[in-house]
């Protein structure tokens, strides 16, 4: 298996416009750098459901087949992994293949990670109202942490994955 090692930054935030503003921030130094589909991130916040919802996000463009088609990749499966009942706009209520795609992909960043790791991350996000999460490759990580500049906690944490393996999983809980 050929593993592609990551980093994944989570941050937390008093307020969902900080947490903005730090997506955006590392979504400038991306597009300044001209490498805009080598990295994902998602802005969660806390809403009075009690609910932890996705409300702004960036994906890589360059995914192909069934796993493309779910509109969510590393850094949705680590927000999942992260907080499993997470509502991505009916992603997680469509069930069948989606449901068992969203499952791989969840499962697979989790395998990817210690499970100390995953709590490591999961305690930064839920110590604010707001929070972002970033999945970036690990010679970017100095750029995009001084990015990330209005966060009251930052943990990062490295994510081992294989994409090939987790694009043929998706594709097989879809039957694409």
């Amino acid at each position: 298996m050929a593993f592609d090692t990551m980093v994944v930054f989570a941050a937390s935030y008093a307020d969902e416009d900080d947490a903005i503003a730090d997506y955006e921030a590392v979504k400038d130094f991306y597009q300044e750098s001209g490498l805009i589909d080598t990295y994902d991130a998602a802005v969660i916040s806390k809403h009075d459901d009690g609910k932890v919802k996705i409300v702004k996000k960036h994906e890589q463009p360059t995914r192909q087949g069934a796993w493309g088609g779910l509109g969510i990749g590393l850094v949705g499966g680590a927000v999942i992994a992260l907080f499993p009942a997470v509502a991505i706009g009916g992603a997680l209520v469509a069930g069948g293949a989606a449901g068992g795609a969203l499952g791989a992909l969840a499962g697979h960043v989790a395998g990817g990670m210690s499970r100390s790791d995953l709590k490591d991350l999961g305690e930064t996000l839920d110590e604010g109202q707001s929070g972002l999460v970033v999945v970036a490759a690990t010679d970017m990580e100095a750029h995009v942490q001084e990015a990330i500049k209005r966060a009251g906690k930052l943990a990062k944490k490295q994510l081992r994955a294989d994409e090939k393996a987790l694009e043929a999983e998706i594709d097989k809980a879809t039957g694409a």
